[in-house]
């Protein structure tokens, strides 16, 4: 687990917190948004109970390893933007953090994507600095590559792999030329796909 100061990362125009029961309507509208999915449909939520059950499991990845999926909000109103994160995913074979964002349209182009993922990735130097980040990206998705290559992942077209949308571009920070070993000093850590 973690041991964070803090589970809140601020930058200049955002706070990253960690999401509570009442985002619940916030994850349903980010995620039944056609828009904000379009590039991954499979995430499209239909009901309510979707949502609650997309936050159990990010809930339950904070509450077994100290970090997660952050809400992202303006820090000036705090207005929800989006979601942007890590959690522990298996990929071939290795542990890895999987870097995920999604932003809902109206905050689309304003740079919110770079300066959340940023952050995120910087707070995984500081607190997890031997774990790997992966970002899976879809070859039509130029925004969302953009955005990973200006949080400082590079484009690993050895990795590229069929999803459950389409083909995967990978990105990735701190990739290892071979495999980690499989138990990692990270106290209680337990990877979930």
């Amino acid at each position: 687990m973690v041991k964070s100061p803090t589970v809140e990362i601020v930058t200049a125009r955002l706070a990253l917190r960690r999401p509570v029961a009442a985002d619940v309507d916030a994850i349903f509208d980010v995620h039944h948004d056609a828009e904000a999915c379009h590039h991954n449909p499979s995430d499209l939520l239909a009901t309510r109970t979707d949502a609650e059950d997309v936050f159990a499991r990010w809930d339950g990845h904070w509450r077994r390893h100290g970090f997660g999926y952050w809400v992202v909000s303006a820090r000036e109103d705090g207005t929800t933007l989006g979601f942007c994160g890590l959690k522990f995913v298996r990929f071939r074979d290795r542990e890895v953090l999987n870097l995920f964002y999604r932003l809902a349209p109206a905050a689309w182009g304003t740079g919110v994507g770079t300066e959340a993922a940023t952050a995120v990735v910087r707070w995984a130097g500081e607190h997890l600095p031997d774990w790997p980040i992966l970002a899976r990206v879809r070859p039509g998705n130029v925004a969302s590559q953009k955005v990973a290559q200006r949080a400082g992942l590079t484009r690993s077209a050895s990795l590229d792999e069929p999803g459950e949308d389409g083909p995967d571009w990978m990105y990735t920070i701190r990739w290892p030329a071979v495999a980690p070993e499989t138990d990692h000093p990270i106290a209680g850590h337990r990877a979930t796909g």
